[in-house]
């Protein structure tokens, strides 16, 4: 029986609360009885709120990214339909509607109690993260006058370099806030169970984010990341990753599995599709961490070649685009279709009906949802198996930060090999770890006659990468970096969709099934929940929309891997 941690018995606590909102939108719901109330709750309890709805937000946030860069499938012809206006009323909700609300009366009932300073640092620092990853995908975005529904029921939107320059000082004054030594602890922590100084650490890695963020329309904003990169006071190692840490309890009133662990480990099957993009890169480069992403049911998939070297035969019932030819305007070496050794997925854009083949597709693996290690027992997905759900979501993890370093470096002309290669070697050491929560699957490395990869071949792998990395001109290097940070970010692509934007790369992404898919989403459009009962939030006319730290040439030709 697996054992039911902390987070579990927390969440029960919060049985009863429902997360909803009305049919519209509205930025401060205090008096909806489904929310948590300084009526009917304590700081405790909001607390708690905040730090489960955050993880939702951040979750759902990276997917969103995540498909649109092709770590995720995107499932829509062209990118105007990708990312419907009523595609992300969830997010909104749970950024609007239920944190900013629950924060605005949290910090109130804090400040009445007193010494709790540490527990406002921690909000502002959620909050932080929140209203910068608002102001990545939206741009423009309600700040100043939001949560204040006396004095703006329909709040205007804030300039998105304004709520930008706003988070800096917001994580500025958190910083301090968690550094009060007077200040008592939050009752639970599920991300750093109080260790304050991580949260520190965290606070400045936002900081650094924002400053690389911003590096195309701020001259100073490289020497401001490097002064913090200089102090060492930011993520640097896996002990400060920041990260959700779900369970394996589930009963009729609680569901704490990883989400992505709910939807593929079924008893119908998977119920999504993996990235043929990111399956078959990974596949081709040999790549340590595939067997830990992702879990075959399949050996083999229709038209192409199975792990065993057997060619298996088209199957147009169960995967319709295998007696189709190539699009012509994809190159001879971009993947259609099939990906090799039953790895089982849909290309960028395909949005066909669905067959039976919810017992074929690949699903989420052991890292990050907690499902199965693939040791090539080709068995189909089942509830309770593998590590039961218990993944986790990456929000920040101290990979990602020496990824940041390695770009900083190859912009300023620096040294960049050293960054990309301990942010590989820190990557692949985490995601390897998460192998033993598959307590069924065998672990036998590849001497052995297993599958896990020894730690010669992690070393090759990473020596050969970062020497390509050395030897490449400054496209290679750019291709090499996002590729690399690309395949890190499994399980949250926000980062990721950022570095598309900002460079440009990779250019060698997979296209669009369709061959005009329009211009590549820039900005999402507003909720519909938002723009449609609120005069003052008017919905834009498409996603072509640049962020303000987006300053390179508009869509169409930028990106060019579309």
């Amino acid at each position: 029986m697996k054992k039911i941690n902390k987070i579990s018995v927390l969440l029960i606590l919060l049985l009863g609360l429902t997360f909803t909102s009305c049919e519209t939108t509205d930025l401060d719901l205090v008096n909806d009885p489904n929310q948590v109330t300084v009526v009917n709750g304590d700081l405790e309890r909001y607390m708690t709120a905040i730090q489960v709805d955050f993880k939702s937000f951040a979750n759902a946030m990276g997917g969103n990214g995540a498909a649109l860069v092709r770590i995720g499938q995107m499932g829509s012809v062209n990118y105007v339909n990708a990312f419907s206006p009523a595609s992300t009323n969830f997010e909104w909700r749970l950024a609007y509607s239920n944190m900013f609300s629950d924060m605005k009366n949290a910090e109130e009932l804090a400040t009445s109690l007193g010494g709790r300073n540490k527990h406002v640092g921690v909000m502002k620092v959620l909050k932080a993260y929140t209203l910068m990853t608002l102001v990545d995908y939206f741009g423009d975005v309600p700040f100043s006058e939001a949560t204040n529904l006396s004095d703006f029921p329909q709040p205007s939107l804030d300039d998105d370099a304004a709520v930008y320059a706003a988070v800096i000082s917001m994580l500025d004054e958190a910083k301090t806030l968690l550094q009060d030594d007077e200040s008592i602890s939050i009752g639970v922590d599920y991300y750093y169970n109080n260790n304050f100084d991580r949260w520190v650490k965290l606070a400045n890695t936002l900081k650094m984010n924002a400053y690389l963020n911003t590096r195309l329309v701020d001259g100073d904003a490289i020497n401001k990341l490097n002064a913090i990169a200089n102090s060492g006071n930011f993520i640097a190692s896996t002990a400060d990753d920041f990260q959700f840490r779900y369970d394996v309890v589930v009963n009729n009133q609680i569901d704490s599995r990883h989400p992505g662990y709910q939807s593929d480990y079924t008893a119908g099957g998977v119920t999504g599709y993996q990235s043929n993009w990111m399956m078959d890169q990974m596949l081709q480069d040999g790549d340590p961490r595939i067997r830990y992403y992702y879990y075959r049911q399949n050996e083999c998939t229709p038209n192409s070649v199975g792990e065993d070297g057997a060619t298996c035969p088209p199957n147009p019932e169960a995967l319709f685009c295998s007696t189709q030819a190539k699009p012509v305007h994809y190159p001879g070496s971009m993947v259609f279709c099939s990906v090799e050794n039953g790895y089982w997925g849909r290309d960028h854009g395909f949005g066909g009906g669905i067959p039976p083949d919810t017992f074929l597709r690949t699903g989420r693996g052991v890292y990050p949802v907690g499902g199965n290690y693939d040791d090539s027992r080709f068995a189909s997905v089942g509830l309770e198996q593998g590590g039961g759900g218990a993944g986790i979501t990456p929000i920040w993890l101290a990979s990602w930060s020496h990824f940041m370093l390695a770009e900083v470096a190859l912009v300023s002309g620096g040294a960049a090999s050293g960054y990309l290669q301990d942010a590989m070697q820190i990557s692949i050491d985490k995601v390897m770890s998460f192998g033993s929560l598959d307590g069924e699957a065998d672990l036998s490395t590849t001497d052995n006659g297993g599958t896990v990869p020894t730690s010669g071949t992690v070393s090759d792998y990473i020596s050969a990468k970062v020497t390509e990395f050395s030897n490449g001109d400054m496209a290679t290097k750019w291709n090499i970096l996002g590729l690399q940070s690309f395949v890190a970010h499994y399980g949250n692509g926000s980062n990721s969709y950022n570095y598309y934007r900002r460079t440009g790369y990779p250019t060698t992404l997979q296209f669009t099934v369709e061959p005009t898919p329009g211009n590549f989403v820039r900005s999402f459009f507003y909720p519909a929940d938002e723009a449609t009962p609120n005069p003052n939030v008017e919905q834009k006319p498409n996603v072509d929309g640049q962020v303000f730290w987006d300053n390179n040439p508009s869509s169409p030709g930028f990106p060019s891997a579309n």
